[in-house]
């Protein structure tokens, strides 16, 4: 009994130590080097891409920059999949996700969800010579949308936001066929080649397709139908409360001053930030 009772009280001091040794890692890591490591998007024009430089930007850059200059460090950017992005369990590879991700349920269990800081209205994008007025003349149709996004989620009618305030998803798209791609642009490059002959629709976000529209896809959006509107967050690894907290403030303070409404009519031409 004794023995047990000793064997115990060490394994609880062991959690205790590693509990205690969690709490602020990352705030810690990031302050003392000066520098912190955001997980985004290579290829999401305007959200975030490599220029013609090479270079990685887009609204997500410009909103990771400032928060690191509120920091007061320097940041990089690392690029990894979609699922290891919003999967968590990051080992410390990345300090912040800054990916325009959704808050569901099912994200909620593995990240944590520092602060919303936009949102975004999905749309249905067909070809500019498509007789499709309203989404009931989609029902049937052939729909592509990226895989792993919450555009999937929605075709698929298993999507769940998890945001205060939020109505309820409205799904009235009975499609016929779903086609899925790895990547923003790809079911673009496949609508452009006429209406019908590989999709009939694309459900994309609005800032996505009116890039679309401005590089020249003869592509156009189903006016006064959305889709979904969903709030985008900055994510963070379930360790560390205090970097949590810290970065929200940051946010907070972001909306406040005016500055993600500035930065979301830089790249969309439109303000994004207000719920």
């Amino acid at each position: 009994m004794k023995t047990l009772f000793m064997r115990f009280a060490a394994g609880a001091a062991f959690l205790a130590a590693a509990v205690s040794a969690q709490a602020g890692e990352t705030l810690d890591r990031v302050m003392e080097k000066k520098a912190m490591v955001v997980a985004t998007n290579s290829g999401w024009p305007p959200q975030s891409y490599l220029d013609d430089n090479n270079e990685m930007v887009g609204f997500d850059i410009d909103v990771s920059r400032e928060i690191a200059k509120r920091l007061g460090v320097e940041v990089s950017f690392d690029t990894p999949d979609w699922q290891t992005l919003t999967g968590g369990r990051w080992q410390g590879r990345y300090d912040l996700g800054v990916g325009s991700v959704t808050p569901t349920k099912a994200r909620a269990q593995v990240i944590d969800f520092v602060g919303i800081y936009y949102y975004s209205p999905y749309v249905y994008v067909v070809h500019k010579d498509s007789e499709a007025k309203s989404v009931n003349d989609l029902n049937g149709k052939v729909i592509g949308v990226e895989t792993a996004t919450t555009s999937e989620d929605f075709i698929n009618r298993r999507l769940e936001i998890d945001a205060p305030g939020l109505p309820p998803v409205e799904y009235k798209l009975e499609t016929g066929e779903i086609r899925t791609f790895a990547d923003s642009m790809l079911p673009f490059d496949d609508l452009r080649l006429g209406a019908g002959v590989r999709l009939d629709a694309v459900i994309a976000p609005e800032q996505t397709a009116m890039n679309a529209i401005k590089n020249g896809y003869p592509v156009k959006i189903l006016e006064g139908e959305y889709a979904f509107r969903e709030p985008l967050v900055v994510i963070a690894e379930k360790v560390d409360p205090e970097w949590t907290a810290k970065v929200g403030g940051i946010i907070e303070e972001m909306k406040k001053d005016g500055t993600l409404g500035q930065l979301t009519t830089k790249w969309y031409g439109k303000d994004y930030s207000a719920d």
